[in-house]
């Protein structure tokens, strides 16, 4: 019996690590959902959009190497397909969800086949380039979007037919938190065990990969597009959440807070993805109101604090404070073993 239980046990010591994030998120949630503030549970549900988003381009630019701005390309599919499909009278979460996962892919995934192509800067450029362009097409394609003015009054969605549309706040906020946090988790375990080795390989050395025998190229383009899925599920969550849309919520502008997001709470951790979101929101909704105008001016403030202060982005500062205290008790220890025998002694004599 020894022989079977310690495996498990050994499996579920080291699972622990990969759900307290989602635990720890869920437990915020509820901490915010109990409060009696409507205006809190709204404002906290319209962030858990770009948190989405965030935890996409995480996947892409911390796990397969490639710093994108286009992951707003299938965040605007995903959300103008959710609000046409609302405004035709499909108004199921569930088919919107999955429409939008559905598009959110083949858009990233098209787009993919020519920009895993490139590394580095180059990438960077082409991304910003399709950033541009879904700007450009959201303003322009009045039929499907309408245009600079947006599209408004977009109905609510109901989780099964026959049920009570989502209209309230503490409603909407658990429903969007439960979608955003089931998407982070699986994302996460998709990206671990041989699948997060070998995209670390191919980050790392991608010609030694190659020679080894790794289709890199399907790799990143598979990953690439796995994460334009979630995007267009997190483009979903804008229309549930706001109920409307313009062309400005899908811009370069969005594009550049979601990357700087990434930074701030570290590439290569999901949740720090969508913590550091929420902290650019908050600093640039709520603190920037004290101060009118200074928004992009405190972002840069905090992007260089984080960059000089934390290299790994948040994600890190646990890592980084283990480091510190094992380095602290490392040269503390010759007086505590020199302290030790006079313990003893005391001790004894007691």
């Amino acid at each position: 019996m020894r022989v079977f239980t310690q495996p498990v046990a050994v499996a579920r010591l080291r699972s622990l690590p990969m759900m307290a994030p989602p635990v720890a998120a869920a437990l915020t949630i509820i901490v915010v959902a109990v409060a009696p503030d409507p205006y809190l549970h709204g404002s906290v549900a319209r962030m858990l959009p770009l948190a989405l988003l965030a935890v996409s381009v995480a996947v892409v630019t911390g796990h397969a190497g490639l710093p994108t701005l286009g992951q707003v390309a299938p965040y605007a599919a995903g959300a103008y397909l959710t609000a046409r499909l609302a405004l035709a009278g499909i108004d199921l979460a569930a088919v919107h969800l999955l429409c939008a996962a559905v598009v959110g892919a083949v858009v990233a995934g098209l787009a993919g086949a020519v920009l895993v192509r490139y590394r580095g800067t180059v990438f960077l450029m082409l991304s910003l380039a399709v950033a541009e362009l879904t700007a450009i097409t959201a303003g322009q394609w009045r039929a499907v979007s309408g245009g600079t003015d947006g599209l408004a009054g977009i109905p609510a969605p109901r989780l099964l037919p026959g049920v009570a549309p989502l209209f309230g706040d503490r409603t909407v906020l658990l429903y969007a938190a439960t979608i955003t946090i089931a998407a982070t988790a699986v994302a996460g375990w998709m990206l671990r065990g041989d699948r997060r080795m070998l995209l670390t390989a191919a980050q790392t050395d991608e010609d030694r990969a190659r020679a080894s025998g790794h289709p890199v190229y399907a790799y990143l383009w598979t990953v690439h597009t796995a994460a334009g899925a979630m995007a267009g599920i997190a483009g979903t969550l804008l229309i549930h959440t706001h109920r409307w849309i313009t062309p400005a919520d899908v811009g370069f502008s969005v594009a550049a807070l979601v990357l700087l997001a990434v930074v701030i709470g570290g590439a290569r951790s999901l949740t720090g993805a969508a913590v550091g979101a929420v902290i650019v929101l908050v600093v640039r909704d709520v603190v920037a109101v004290e101060v009118p105008g200074h928004a992009p001016l405190l972002l840069g403030v905090l992007f260089v604090i984080v960059v000089y202060a934390l290299p790994g982005g948040l994600a890190a500062l646990p890592a980084r404070l283990r480091h510190r205290h094992r380095r602290h008790r490392r040269h503390a220890g010759p007086h505590d073993a020199a302290s030790l025998p006079t313990a003893t002694s005391v001790r004894s004599t007691s």
